[in-house]
């Protein structure tokens, strides 16, 4: 059995990421490799795509998305995520479960103890599927179809309970929608699913992330027993061994590439799925030094995120925009060489040339 280091784990999980060197792959393939992207935040996806594929430019993920073969779609971990729409249809219902475990530990969902919720959702259904409505535009017809129950309850227990998406304009670049919601079936038409189910999960997640743990797995999609499903598949997945001794499972054959693989500086976005993909992220993280927030920080524009050097997060970055010019700010955890320094400036202003085009750039790396 083979055995992994720390490092040589988190030189697969960039490669596997696209994040070691800027890959060819169309947009649809990258999204069906990485099983989608996360993306709270409307803008995260375009820029998580520009750290990985070569020459990207927003429209090839906002063409994709107008056109409804690439979705915003609440999925694993119950966050929002970026896929295709093909992998959103077998996706959900496996996440249904889960959906509902989320929801039924929210206060919505005790202030509806006791009532039957199922005619307001088939209600809630009819409504979305004759136009997208945010949850606040639900309450009024729920309501006055059901006076006796909470309607804001009623509204959040709809974008759990029920099959929904978020249709465009939301998530094109350079447009503000709001956070409506639509049901698959009204957005993407009657598709059946293209993958079987659960065994499917497994092998996309390692493809892209692994090698794992089955606790790995089970953090990025949020679904449990899946331990069960990696003794089914057997022979289909490779055993490893990483550190302290720690069994991981792969594809048969995922790429393994040298742990002294060069690894760029990385402006990361936040929620990007390097850092959010596990369970035990020390292959991403430097050791016990730095554990960033990802979470409720992005302000407009995502203008949070993370700096990977030779491979691990070692600063946060964030970026305030004027008039005219936008100013970057790199906070490190530790001390960092005068090359790193040189290297985060160049990708700094590299990214905010992205994210800001026509702006004059300022960076600030501080000590």
């Amino acid at each position: 059995m083979a055995e992994l280091s720390r490092r040589a784990l988190g030189r697969s999980t960039l490669h596997r990421q696209l994040l070691l060197t800027e890959s060819e792959l169309s947009v649809p393939d990258a999204l069906r490799h990485l099983v989608g992207l996360q993306g709270q935040v409307p803008r995260v996806p375009y820029h998580a795509l520009w750290l990985r594929l070569r020459g990207f430019r927003p429209a090839w993920l906002a063409g994709p998305m107008a056109d409804r073969s690439v979705v915003r779609a609440t999925l694993m971990r119950t966050t929002i995520h970026t896929v295709l729409g093909e992998d959103a249809v077998w996706l959900r219902p496996l996440v249904d479960p889960l959906m509902r475990r989320t929801f039924g530990g929210t206060a919505w969902a005790r202030s509806l103890r006791g009532v039957d919720i199922e005619p307001a959702m088939e209600h809630a259904r009819e409504l979305l599927e004759a136009e997208p409505r945010t949850r606040a535009e639900l309450t009024g017809p729920l309501a006055a179809r059901f006076p006796d129950a909470d309607p804001v309850a009623l509204s959040w227990a709809a974008s759990y309970l029920l099959p929904v998406l978020q249709p465009t304009p939301r998530g094109l670049w350079g447009e503000s929608g709001r956070s409506a919601l639509t049901t698959y079936r009204a957005w993407l038409g009657d598709r059946p699913p293209s993958h079987p189910g659960v065994d499917d999960v497994v092998p996309r997640y390692l493809a892209a992330f692994g090698p794992a743990t089955v606790r790995d797995i089970q953090a990025w999609s949020g679904l449990t027993r899946l331990a069960e499903v990696v003794t089914r598949l057997g022979d289909r997945l490779r055993r490893l061994r990483g550190p302290d001794g720690v069994e991981l499972v792969d594809i048969p054959d995922g790429p393994l590439p040298d742990e002294d693989v060069p690894a760029p500086v990385r402006m990361l976005p936040e929620y990007d799925n390097v850092v959010l993909g596990y369970a035990d992220r020390s292959r991403v993280l430097a050791d016990g030094e730095y554990r960033p927030g990802h979470g409720g920080h992005g302000g407009p524009g995502g203008a949070v995120g993370s700096v990977m050097v030779d491979g691990l997060v070692r600063a946060m970055w964030s970026m305030r925009r004027s008039p005219g010019r936008v100013a970057v700010e790199v906070r490190p955890a530790a001390r960092l060489t005068a090359a790193h320094r040189d290297d985060i400036e160049v990708e700094a202003r590299r990214m905010a040339g992205f994210l800001a085009p026509r702006e004059e750039v300022s960076v600030e790396i501080t000590t």
